[in-house]
């Protein structure tokens, strides 16, 4: 990966931050959250820069250690009466903003096929059309919670929608990395996403992104 400029770098970083940045915005400035945050993101760096993740020959795949402990740990808050709690204080118009970082990720996506790092049908030039959430985050926002416009009806088809497109990357991602259970690009398959610091895209960033859809889908509901 050390053909990659350092500008693909300081743009995923910048995205890293931002995401970060909008979520503990929108959850607020727990110092539980905010050191479960820091302590996660310490051990997938570390694990990543090791090369823990670029042995993809065991079944399961190690990548599964990536993924796997947010998502039950955001199952587990939907769970609990506690993290429901946690949950229906929160304020589904700041998570709707987050989606924006769904624009400079794909972008970073498109970036990293230019270098021959994750195949093309992980682009919007492929099958991935994630992009088009990040573009109407804004404005579902605006016209969802600023103008109270738009029924709860179409906010929750956008979150639905949105978060359908979020499974079809996270699948097509996993499918085309170099896994025995690999389907799809083995001539340039999805090898960035082994690698630090592009691990903690489903890491950190796309749990967080599930995380918002959920929370606004069950509100929403209710």
């Amino acid at each position: 990966m050390e053909h990659l400029p350092i500008s693909l770098y300081l743009l995923f970083a910048v995205t890293a931050i931002l995401t970060l940045v909008l979520f503990l915005r929108a959850v607020g400035l727990s110092k539980t959250l905010i050191s479960l945050l820091s302590l996660w993101i310490i051990l997938q760096s570390v694990l990543s820069i090791s090369a823990f993740y670029q042995v993809t020959t065991v079944m399961p795949p190690r990548f599964m250690l990536l993924v796997l402990p947010p998502v039950i740990l955001i199952f587990l808050t939907l769970l609990t009466k506690s993290g429901r709690a946690f949950i229906d204080g929160l304020n589904i118009g700041k998570l709707t903003v987050l989606h924006i970082i769904r624009i400079p990720v794909e972008i970073t996506l498109y970036w990293l096929f230019l270098h021959k790092a994750v195949p093309e049908i992980m682009t919007f030039e492929g099958r991935n059309f994630d992009i088009l959430c990040g573009i109407t985050a804004p404005i579902v926002y605006y016209f969802g919670y600023i103008k109270n416009v738009i029924h709860k009806k179409v906010l929750l088809a956008w979150n639905i929608i949105c978060l359908l497109l979020l499974a079809n990357i996270v699948g097509t991602a996993v499918l085309s990395a170099p896994f025995p259970i690999q389907q799809f690009a083995f001539s340039q398959p999805n090898i960035a996403l082994l690698y630090f610091p592009f691990a903690l895209l489903p890491g950190v960033i796309v749990p967080i992104v599930l995380f918002a859809h959920l929370v606004a889908i069950r509100k929403l509901i209710r």
